[in-house]
């Protein structure tokens, strides 16, 4: 009868959001600023949330998708004054622990892998191939880094040094990031930025994050054994839910196993 009597005070709510997946645009990831902006907008709006738990299992991936959903949570923690709190399941690695940062507290298991704050890019040579079967590659172009890193060309020491200029950019928004959202609380006297991953107690003592804790005991500490959750997630595209998407979710499973896979996991 409590949620129909007006002036009955209502026990604590924390809206919970599950970011789970790899950060990708489009189809090829379960987690980008297009399908979360809802998510995370009902999350704050919905119900007066006294807090918003993030519950974070992610190797990573796009770095602008990373800081556009980061920014997106921050914006909304500020309009709202609610504060944010992050969990890692098993991992919130590279752009997994991007989001993480939007939280103004990370807590995680024992063995959840954090870290890897660097930027990768990988790819495959494939000249020796199409020479082998007689294949001849024509390319065409107007402007001349418009082929830069074509696979079936031979790597150009120009072109290697465009990428890495363009990682050490990516990379320093990354530092910059996490140095401001844990500002006071990083190790001293420590490079934390080299790509390297800890585990629970190491990341704790690295300043990467705050405490061991999951989120219902922890937020029950926080605010007492009655707070309510509410779960929020995207909604299933509608042909979905009738398995016409079965090509498309076996190549995204396949992609996201092996970024997992990286990690052990």
């Amino acid at each position: 009868m409590t949620t129909y009597i007006p002036f009955i005070k209502k026990p604590p709510l924390v809206a919970v959001i599950r970011l789970s997946g790899v950060i990708a645009s489009g189809a090829r990831g379960q987690l980008n600023d297009a399908v979360l902006a809802p998510v995370i907008e009902r999350a704050f709006r919905k119900g007066k949330p006294q807090a918003v738990a993030l519950v974070i299992n992610s190797p990573g991936g796009s770095p602008v998708q990373s800081s556009l959903i980061a920014a997106r949570i921050r914006r909304l923690a500020a309009e709202k004054e609610i504060p944010v709190y992050a969990f890692v399941e098993d991992v919130a690695a590279s752009g997994g622990y991007w989001l993480a940062t939007a939280a103004d507290e990370i807590y995680a298991d024992e063995s959840s892998i954090l870290g890897s704050i660097g930027v990768i890019s990988a790819g495959f040579g494939l000249t020796g191939l199409i020479e082998k079967i007689g294949v001849e590659r024509r390319v065409y172009t107007a402007g001349k880094s418009k082929s830069m890193l074509d696979p079936f060309q031979p790597e150009k020491p120009a072109d290697i040094k465009r990428l890495k200029a363009l990682q050490m950019d990516i990379h320093e928004a990354f530092k910059a990031q996490v140095a401001s959202r844990r500002k006071g609380k990083l190790a001293e006297d420590e490079d934390l930025f080299t790509g390297d991953i800890w585990l629970g107690h190491a990341a704790i003592e690295k300043g990467l994050a705050d405490g061991i804790g999951h989120v219902v005991p922890k937020m029950k500490e926080k605010f007492g054994d009655k707070v309510r959750f509410r779960v929020h997630g995207p909604r299933r595209p509608f042909i979905s839910r009738f398995g016409l998407q079965l090509g498309s979710d076996a190549i995204t499973a396949i992609e996201e196993r092996a970024e997992f896979a990286r990690f052990g996991l």
